[in-house]
């Protein structure tokens, strides 16, 4: 059933559910969404299964038409969103009505929203997934007439699907505790699982790495976190190309680190210092360009527990 018309898609809006697993050895990136917090929030305001697929908005100046009653879902990004001109708060459910318009004007906090709608946005998938890779060219709205999705960002005119059930017709509107909202503001610290090459660095350059603040640059986005700030001399070369997970914190030559995010590439060359922590990649990919973070040792056993904690919380 159809339920969104696009009117216009702003920067770049995206359908991503978790992402495709597996499928790294073929060369195909994970893809999924950047914020999994706000991403798994959107979805169980719906009572959605926690792989139901969303729209992830960059930067904002998307605009949607209703083409049914839907039930929807506003998180991450503060976009300012309306509906026929009357603003609604984000981290919460809403209805949608056939014919309303639903607009999101610029970024006020963080850089990426996501709008869930209720069963999760309905088309083909291809491995497993409809998680949006434009670098892959997979994933996204199967056009008219064709087998499977080519990988395209949305598109003014694209008609968005997707499973109306009574349930969420007479479900009230629901809203995430203020405890579970991040500020996106705020100045970050990254915590750090330091890898098996981080042996090699000498002593001096991993204190400059934590000692020192860095500022996420413009050149960021869905492949990696690109950020300016004291060099680090890398001692490892010669490094045969390993597969690299999601949070890999590389030192290429310029000596200005890279984190990896969920679009990257699947094998690297660079020597690794660590790997972020789940809880703060999602945090990275909501940090605009300017945003100061600082690095700091993350407790193995500690972020391992968090991080199954989320994942029984969101049912994945």
């Amino acid at each position: 059933m159809l339920g969104l018309e696009v009117l216009n898609p702003g920067v770049l809006s995206l359908v991503q559910d978790l992402g495709r697993f597996g499928v790294a050895h073929l060369g195909l990136s994970q893809g999924g969404p950047a914020d999994l917090h706000a991403f798994c929030w959107g979805n169980r305001l719906l009572n959605n299964p926690s792989n139901s697929a969303s729209i992830e908005i960059a930067l904002g100046q998307a605009s949607f038409k209703a083409l049914a009653d839907l039930s929807i879902a506003i998180t991450g990004a503060d976009m300012g969103a309306s509906i026929d001109g009357i603003s609604q708060a984000n981290w919460q459910s809403f209805r949608l009505l056939k014919h309303q318009t639903l607009r999101f004007s610029g970024c006020r906090k963080g850089q990426r929203a996501y709008l869930s709608i209720e069963g999760g946005v309905q088309t083909k998938a291809i491995f497993d997934s409809v998680a949006t890779v434009v670098r892959n060219q997979l994933g996204g709205l199967a056009q008219q007439g064709q087998d499977f999705s080519h990988g395209k960002p949305l598109q003014k005119g694209d008609k968005i699907a997707f499973q109306a059930s009574r349930e969420h017709a007479k479900q009230g509107q629901q809203l995430v505790p203020t405890q579970f909202i991040p500020d996106y503001s705020e100045t970050l610290k990254i915590g750090v699982i330091e890898s098996y090459q981080n042996d090699a660095f000498e002593a001096v350059q991993k204190h400059r790495f934590y000692q020192s603040q860095y500022v996420v640059t413009a050149h960021s986005d869905r492949m990696g976190i690109q950020l300016k700030g004291p060099k680090i001399e890398s001692p490892v070369t010669g490094i045969i190309s390993e597969g690299i997970v999601a949070g890999s914190i590389q030192i290429p030559a310029n000596g200005l680190p890279i984190i990896l995010a969920c679009d990257r590439q699947t094998l690297g060359g660079y020597a690794k210092l660590g790997s972020v922590i789940k809880r703060d990649q999602w945090r990275l990919a909501q940090a605009k360009p300017g945003t100061k973070i600082h690095f700091e040792p993350a407790d193995l056993n500690l972020a391992t527990q968090q991080w199954m904690t989320f994942m029984r919380f969101f049912g994945l």
